[in-house]
C-alpha cells in the first residue's frame, strides 16, 4: 500500500494524513532511503513519530561513509530529505515503511546524488512540456551456495539446455515469485508478466511503464523486495550480468518514449519505414547511438558486465545481449530494438544505477534531438551471424568490450560526462578505474589451472 496525496508541498494537513496512514497500518519505523553511486539502496531506520524530520531537515548520514558522494571525513553531513509522495509500506517487512529521499548538503539538493542528477536532466524534457516514459525489464538469477561456497542455480532440477518459458522451471519457484509479485502490487508496481528466462535459474518480471523518475524509484523497490524475499527463502537473488560463463546473462532492457500528457510524441503511424517512429524519436535514438560507447560505462558499469556484451557466439551457445551499435525493427541482435512506436535500449544490466543511466540517456538523446541527428539505416538481419568484415562494410561499430575501454570513451564524451556533473563523473571514473585495476591484478582459478604446472 502506498500513501497518496495531491499536493507535493509539505503542509501540516498532509503530514497529519501521512501520520494517520502510518498509524492505521501499524508502522513503527520508516526507512529513509536513497542510493549510492552504484545504485545500491542505503537507509536509516527512523521511528514513525519522526516522519516530519525526514521530510524537512532530513535523516543525517556521514557523507564520507557512502560511495561516490565526494565528501571527506572532515566534510558536511549528507542529509536525506524524504519526498512525501513516495511514502509506502514494505509488504515483506511488517511494521516498516519506505520513503524515497533526495540528498541535500548545506540545505540544498546535492549534485552528487543520483536522483538529484536525474531530476536536473529531466528539466530539459519538462521545459518543453514533455514527459519521458520508461519501462524496465529486469532479469535476475535465483542462486544458492553449496557447502564449498560455490554458487549454483537454486533449483537442482532446473537443468534444461533451453529452459526459456519452461513450465517446470517457473512452477517450482512459484512460492517466491508469488510473494514477490504480491508485494510489488501492494505498493503500486503493476506486475503484468512473469517468465523463466533462457538461463537455468533465471527469471524476468515485467511491470508497467511510468514516468522515468517513478520507474527508477520502482526499480530500487523491486531489487529490495527481490533480494530480501529470496533471502527469507534461503536463496540469493542476483542481478549480476553474467554469473555463469556457459549460460545467458542478466540484462535490464530499457523501453523509452516521450509524450505530452495526452499522446505519444514518439509514435507516428505514417513512418515510411513501418517502425512507427516520429522524427523526434529517430533524432533521440540517433543521439543514443552516437554516444553509445560512453553510455556503456554507465549502463554496464562492472567488470562482469562485459562478459555479457560479447561479440559473436557466446560460451552459452546463444546471446541476447547487444554488442553492435545499431538499431532495427524488432531486431533483438541490435543495441536499440524498435517494438513499434517506441525504442528499447538493450544495453543496460541490473548492476547499473537507474537514475544515472536514465540521466545519461536523456543527455545523449537530447543531443540527438538538438542536432537533428540521423540514426542511419536500420538492420533487419541477425547481426550475430556477421563477420567482422561484413560489419565493417555495413558501417556497424561494436560496443566497448571491457570496462577499461568504456571508461576511456566516457572520459572523452563531454555530453554523457556532463550529464553526471563534474564532481560525480570524477568519482565514478576513479572508482571504476580502481575496479578495473583490481580485476587485472587478480589471479583467477583459470590462470592457476592453465599456467601453474604448464610452465
Amino acid at each position: 500500500m502506498k500513501y497518496e496525496h495531491n499536493d507535493s508541498l509539505i503542509e501540516s494537513a498532509q503530514l497529519e494524513e501521512a501520520q494517520k496512514f502510518l498509524k492505521d497500518n501499524d508502522v513503527k519505523y520508516i526507512l529513509a532511503q536513497f542510493v549510492d553511486i552504484h545504485g545500491v539502496a542505503k537507509v536509516k531506520s527512523v521511528p514513525a513519530a519522526h516522519l516530519k524530520t525526514i521530510v524537512t531537515t532530513g535523516a543525517g548520514f556521514a557523507g564520507g561513509a557512502i560511495w561516490g558522494m565526494g565528501i571527506k571525513p572532515n566534510g558536511p553531513d549528507f542529509m536525506a530529505v524524504g519526498e512525501l509522495s513516495t511514502l509506502s509500506l514494505i509488504p515483506w517487512q511488517p511494521g516498516y515503511a519506505r520513503i524515497i529521499c533526495d540528498g541535500h548538503v548545506h540545505g540544498k539538493p546535492y549534485d552528487y546524488d543520483a536522483r538529484v542528477i536525474l531530476k536536473n536532466q529531466l528539466k530539459r524534457i519538462e521545459q518543453r512540456g514533455w514527459i519521458l516514459y520508461t519501462g524496465l525489464e529486469p532479469e535476475f538469477s535465483l542462486l544458492k551456495k553449496d557447502e564449498y561456497g560455490h554458487v549454483h542455480p537454486c533449483d537442482p532440477s532446473d537443468t534444461l539446455e533451453k529452459p526459456c518459458y519452461d513450465y517446470k522451471g517457473i512452477t517450482r519457484q512459484s512460492a517466491y515469485l508469488e510473494k514477490l509479485t504480491e508485494s510489488l502490487l501492494k505498493v503500486g508496481i503493476d506486475v503484468y508478466q512473469i517468465d523463466h528466462e533462457d538461463a537455468n535459474g533465471q527469471f524476468e518480471i515485467n511491470y508497467t511503464y511510468a514516468d522515468c523518475l517513478k520507474t527508477a524509484d520502482d526499480y530500487i523497490m523491486f531489487k529490495m523486495a527481490a533480494s530480501e524475499i529470496a533471502n527469507e527463502k534461503g536463496m540469493m537473488c542476483s542481478f549480476m550480468p553474467k554469473p555463469f560463463s556457459n549460460r545467458p546473462g542478466n540484462g535490464m532492457h530499457l523501453h523509452v518514449s516521450i509524450g505530452d500528457g495526452e499522446k505519444s510524441l514518439f509514435q507516428d503511424d505514417s513512418d515510411p519505414t513501418g517502425q512507427g517512429l516520429s522524427k523526434l524519436a529517430k533524432h533521440f535514438m540517433a543521439g543514443i547511438l552516437a554516444h553509445a560507447p560512453a553510455l556503456t560505462a554507465i549502463a554496464a558499469p562492472t567488470v562482469n558486465s562485459y562478459k555479457r556484451l560479447v561479440v559473436g557466439r557466446s560460451l552459452s551457445g546463444s546471446t541476447w545481449a547487444p554488442a553492435y551499435i545499431s538499431h532495427g525493427n524488432n531486431n533483438r541482435s541490435t543495441m536499440v530494438r524498435i517494438p513499434y512506436g517506441r525504442i528499447e535500449m538493450r544495453l543496460p544490466d541490473g548492476t547499473c544505477n537507474p537514475y544515472l543511466t536514465t540521466a545519461a540517456m536523456i543527455a545523449a538523446g537530447m543531443d540527438g534531438v538538438e542536432r537533428e541527428l540521423d540514426p542511419g539505416p536500420g538492420q533487419d538481419i541477425n547481426l550475430y551471424d556477421l563477420t567482422p568484415e561484413e560489419l565493417k562494410e555495413k558501417g556497424i561499430e561494436i560496443l566497448p568490450q571491457n570496462l577499461h575501454e568504456a571508461l576511456l570513451e566516457l572520459e572523452k564524451d563531454d555530453v554523457v560526462r556532463g550529464a553526471l556533473g563534474e564532481g560525480l563523473a570524477k568519482e565514478f571514473l576513479e572508482l571504476k578505474h580502481m575496479e578495473w585495476v583490481e580485476y587485472m591484478r587478480h589471479v583467477s582459478d583459470w590462470e592457476i589451472e592453465r599456467y601453474a604446472e604448464f610452465y
